[in-house]
């Protein structure tokens, strides 16, 4: 299961729900996908296919809504 956070321009932001512990959030369109850690900081984890512009919009957009993706995992896994 991979619930949708959101959505902003083609970018789709989720969660998988069988995965590692630590607050994360991952990004696809037809362009690539990434991962972001959540905390301590906002920090790219991994990402394939993203241009260098497009990881500074991505990680922009984490940062707006850290809070909300931080709420969003704590009422998916239960932490």
């Amino acid at each position: 299961m991979s619930p949708t956070l959101f959505r902003y321009k083609n970018y789709r932001f989720f969660f998988f729900s069988r995965e590692e512990q630590r607050l994360h959030v991952h990004i696809s369109s037809p362009d690539g996908e990434a991962k972001f850690w959540i905390q301590p900081v906002v920090a790219l984890a991994d990402y394939q296919g993203f241009s260098d512009r497009q990881l500074k919009e991505l990680k922009k957009t984490v940062e707006e809504h850290a809070d909300e993706i931080t709420k969003a995992w704590k009422r998916h896994f239960g932490t």
